[in-house]
């Protein structure tokens, strides 16, 4: 029985557990912090649950494949539910609608607001159907620059020319007229953690994505599916190491032999797989000039508001999205001058409207968030988020949150907790707080991120949303079969 060491116990770290103990590997996964699941994590105080990190999940049959691959099954240990409508938008002048699954709404929606952009939209979603098409053959079950399988090649002739190698905001420009469905379509290379004026307009398969196969929402919380994973590792017999902060990989001729925990615990491994960020690897191997992730290649990090409020809001929707007066100032402040912006856009996400689990009978969680640029590295002062930053980001957002018609709940408050980016970062390691580890700009940034296999250390793996495919829930769990069929191929050859 071969031994694989995971460092880091987020989602990725512990699909890749599972996966390997179903494959007869033994395995142990360091997490460095006191519980598992990542970014993926929650919050609890006084009846009130809150998500740390993603608010929703798409493609729901990627996490059925994990738990079948556990030997378990999604059903057994979760109950999901889907999002109908997604979302509210609002916008600067007090224009508000409601963004639905269902295309007969959604056209009508659409006529309203503009009425030649139905079409727009239609080749818009079938330009993300044809992304789609091809990316589930190639790009979402495979190393990027492996060679392609005669289906893959097939897929490959049909990949859309037109609009899909261009630019992302320039694409969603050439289908739509509307300014408010332009603000709308280009939020979406945000949920990579990028801008869309930079961003390939491959990226217009995550609208399709969405739009397809919906959105959906765990009962009692995203959390839930991290604890079931743990149920299911501990059933497999894979031994979780919280508070076991690795540091360092050893190796010997380019072949790692293990790892050394920051308490100067060894243990040795066949197999290192990454689950931490990527460009942390060379630090822990020890080469010279190892350098974290540059800041300029960074994703976006965010500033979150937790709050439990002692009413109930059913003004509310589950998910509702208040736009900046000036969407394109917004990306440069937070990608060109590095601040957070003086106008941000907000999302609140409202999970107790769906799922009263969360919060007593009387009162709501508030998930409130607003993107801001990651931070410099450890010790830049420029970036510490102390009180008085805090409160006039906070200022901002609570500004734009009232320009959009959100209720006063300052007085109904009853619980509280912030996470900045330099939390993120300290929590998580991940370099300066980037949520996605390397932003989504340019081609070599969004399909040619580290890979899963690494070409000078034999033995050493990485997954996660630092790595290929990238960051998301579902591409997180891709990247984690990919990685354990990598391992299948090159270590028990």
């Amino acid at each position: 029985m071969k031994h694989a060491v995971i460092i880091g116990g987020g989602l990725g770290g512990l699909a890749i557990a599972l996966r390997l103990a179903a494959r007869n590997w033994r395995v142990t996964v360091c997490e460095q912090g006191d519980s598992f699941g990542g970014k993926m994590n929650f919050w609890a105080e006084r009846g009130f649950r809150f998500d740390t990190g993603p608010s929703l999940i798409t493609m729901p049959w990627v996490f059925e494949d994990l738990f079948q691959a556990a030997g378990g099954s999604l059903q057994e240990h979760l109950t999901l539910a889907p999002l109908s409508p997604l979302c509210d938008y609002v916008y600067d002048d007090g224009a508000r609608f409601t963004h639905s699954t269902s295309l007969p709404e959604w056209l009508q929606t659409v006529r309203q607001i503009e009425a030649g952009d139905e079409r727009g939209f239609l080749k818009f979603l079938e330009l993300g159907a044809r992304l789609y098409e091809v990316s589930k053959e190639t790009f979402l079950s495979r190393r990027p620059l492996d060679w392609p399988s005669m289906k893959a090649s097939a897929i490959l002739r049909h990949i859309p020319i037109r609009y899909g190698w261009g630019n992302y905001h320039r694409a969603v420009a050439a289908h739509f007229k509307s300014p408010r469905l332009r603000q709308l379509y280009d939020r979406y290379p945000t949920y990579v953690g990028s801008s869309p004026y930079q961003s390939p307009a491959t990226l217009a398969v995550i609208p399709y994505l969405e739009y397809a196969f919906g959105g959906w929402h765990v009962k009692g919380g995203l959390y839930r599916i991290v604890e079931s994973l743990i149920e299911l590792a501990g059933r497999a017999g894979v031994e979780l190491l919280s508070r076991a902060r690795v540091e360092s990989i050893e190796h010997e001729q380019h072949r790692v032999r293990g790892v050394q925990l920051i308490d100067n615990t060894r243990i040795a491994a066949d197999v290192v797989v990454m689950n931490g960020d990527a460009s942390d690897a060379p630090i822990l191997l020890g080469e010279e000039r190892a350098t974290r992730l540059a800041p300029s290649e960074r994703s976006l990090s965010g500033l979150v508001f937790l709050l439990g409020v002692k009413r109930n809001l059913p003004q509310l929707r589950h998910h509702t999205v208040y736009f900046s007066s000036d969407y394109q100032r917004e990306f440069y402040e937070l990608f060109n001058e590095r601040r957070f912006p003086d106008d941000p856009t907000v999302y609140v996400s409202a999970p107790s409207r769906s799922d009263r689990s969360l919060a007593p009978a009387e009162g709501e969680t508030l998930f409130i968030m607003a993107n801001a640029p990651s931070n410099g590295d450890e010790g830049d002062d420029e970036d510490e988020w102390n009180e008085e930053r805090i409160a006039e980001a906070r200022r901002r957002v609570f500004a734009r949150l009232r320009l959009g018609g959100f209720p006063e709940i300052e007085n109904d408050v009853v619980v509280s907790d912030v996470w900045t980016p330099r939390r993120i970062a300290r929590r998580y390691a991940a370099p300066g707080g980037a949520i996605y580890g390397t932003h989504s700009h340019g081609w070599r940034h969004a399909f040619l991120r580290p890979p899963n296999k690494d070409a000078r250390y034999q033995g050493l793996y990485y997954v996660g949303g630092s790595s290929h495919p990238g960051g998301g829930t579902p591409t997180v769990l891709l990247s984690a079969k990919i990685t354990s069929e990598l391992i299948e191929r090159y270590e028990l050859a």
